[in-house]
């Protein structure tokens, strides 16, 4: 009998001491992935790495940390599990970890909660597949993702996103929701495609990225809202979309296009509704003609506040132009307020061999259109009219004067060069800051300043700073203090 209760006794303790083990084990912390590593024999620590991000991702506990070692990653990965609680994949040093592919480098059909930081992510070159990456959402889940269950939580965060040969270079689309697309650097998709695709989703939030081109290749939009498949997945047309604090930059797209565009598809319902672009930085500084800065094409509820358009931009339109296409219904509720739309050569719209304009769409094309409380700037000539509203009547809060921004002359672009940007800096947020204050600052005389309609501003500007007052534009030029943050509040009483 002792013998078999020690017998028994010894049998618990080996398996406690086998889960406690397992549970260990089990435990979210750090680990590693390497070029040398090895998914067969390797157990993800730094001394001994797994090979791939795929592979990494599927044998992690929830809340853990991968770090991704410098060096080329050739192949595809795939984002496939759902986290309760998330996990990070990050370059161990930003921007060392180069992800290729022939194909669509990074596919995310099934996962959740999911943060891709610090990454250097492009096609390999000519003839690769469609897209760099892309978010869609083969859960099945409910409109919206009501009952949770669809790919969402995904975070992408301080990557350089570039050159796709195929197609967009960031594609979410067919129901997913609560992306957050941040402090990354776009350039040079290809065909007649965007940096990035938004379409037919929920909640999906872009800040503080800076898009551009550099290869000339008459692409479409840097961003598009839209729906192209109707009712196909779980959504009819994109639902509550923010794109704030950006910069965009360079336009060498073709002269249909905008830097943001709500709706494309002449869809027979509204393809992109509860959309807020705010704070943004959008400058005229290349000489290919777009359409015009911004557009929408069936849209609903849309926002169009604090951004701050400079420079020659040759557009067939300045401002923005709201028409519809196809089948699509009447614009509704299209909203501009505090916007800062300056022209320092005189040429306001003069794109396309036309005379000046402020905006294109036939009056009948939108109803609740709203202009108030912006700043124009045409070098000193005349506002131009615009075809669909003319801001010299509509816009019964207007200003006109002189923003006093910096010249465009010189621009260097945020260029990745391999170590470094090409004005030398090493992240791209001090990029990101470095062209919003030579770009985008206000002088200290500005006739912007103070002259917001604070009900209608955000509450920070283009660099997150507080507003005070509230100036017109994406730049606050003096923001309050720390003590004056915790007073006005009860100076507003």
């Amino acid at each position: 009998m002792k013998t078999l209760r020690r017998a028994l006794i010894a049998g618990l303790v080996l398996a406690l001491a086998l889960s406690a083990r397992q549970t260990t084990s089990a435990q979210p912390g750090t680990y590693y992935v390497a070029t040398t590593g090895s998914n067969a024999t390797g157990d993800g620590s730094a001394g001994n790495p797994w090979a791939t991000i795929t592979h990494a991702v599927n044998a992690v506990p929830d809340g853990s940390l991968i770090l991704v070692q410098p060096g080329t990653y050739s192949g595809e990965v795939q984002l496939s599990r759902a986290f309760a609680s998330g996990i990070t994949l990050r370059s161990q040093t930003p921007y060392l970890a180069r992800l290729r592919h022939t194909a669509t480098v990074i596919k995310c059909f099934y996962g959740r909660n999911i943060t891709l930081e610090g990454f250097d992510i492009a096609h390999t070159g000519p003839g690769a597949g469609a897209l760099v990456i892309q978010i869609q959402d083969l859960r099945g889940s409910q409109p919206g993702c009501a009952d949770g269950d669809c790919v969402s939580g995904i975070v992408l965060r301080d990557n350089l996103l570039h050159d796709s040969e195929n197609n967009d270079i960031l594609k979410i689309n067919n129901g997913a929701a609560n992306v957050t697309v941040t402090g990354n650097v776009f350039y040079n998709q290809s065909g007649s495609d965007e940096h990035i695709d938004i379409n037919s989703v929920t909640d999906v939030l872009v800040t503080d990225n800076i898009f551009f081109n550099d290869r000339d290749l008459d692409t479409s939009s840097f961003i598009v809202i839209k729906d192209s498949n109707g009712n196909s997945d779980a959504n009819v047309g994109s639902l509550r979309i923010t794109v704030r604090r950006n910069l965009f930059l360079n336009w060498q797209g073709s002269n249909g296009s905008n830097f943001v565009l709500i709706g494309e598809d002449g869809q027979p319902f509204f393809e992109a509704q509860e959309v807020m672009v705010e704070n943004n930085l959008m400058l005229g500084n290349a000489a290919d003609e777009m359409r015009a800065a911004f557009g929408v094409k069936g849209g609903q509820n849309i926002t169009f506040r604090n951004n701050t358009v400079v420079g020659d931009l040759p557009a067939l339109a300045f401002a923005f132009r709201l028409n519809r296409e196809g089948s699509n219904p009447v614009n509704t509720n299209i909203r501009f307020y505090n916007n800062l739309w300056s022209d320092p050569t005189g040429t306001m719209g003069a794109g396309g061999g036309g005379g000046n304009d402020f905006s294109d769409g036939l009056p009948s094309e939108v109803t609740g259109l709203v202009l108030d409380n912006n700043l124009y700037w045409n070098g000193g000539a005349a506002i131009p009219a615009g075809d669909q509203v003319n801001p010299n009547v509509a816009d019964t809060h207007r200003v006109i004067g002189d923003p006093l921004l910096g010249a465009q002359s010189g621009v260097v672009l945020p260029k990745w060069n391999g170590s470094a940007f090409a004005s030398g800096n090493a992240t791209i947020r001090q990029e990101f800051v470095r062209l919003v204050n030579a770009y985008g600052a206000l002088g200290a005389t500005s006739p912007a300043l103070n002259a917001a309609d604070a009900a209608q501003s955000p509450g920070d500007d283009i660099l997150g700073n507080p507003r005070a007052s509230a100036d017109i534009g994406a730049f606050e030029l003096n923001p309050p203090t720390l003590s004056e943050r915790l007073y006005l509040p009860l100076l507003r009483r």
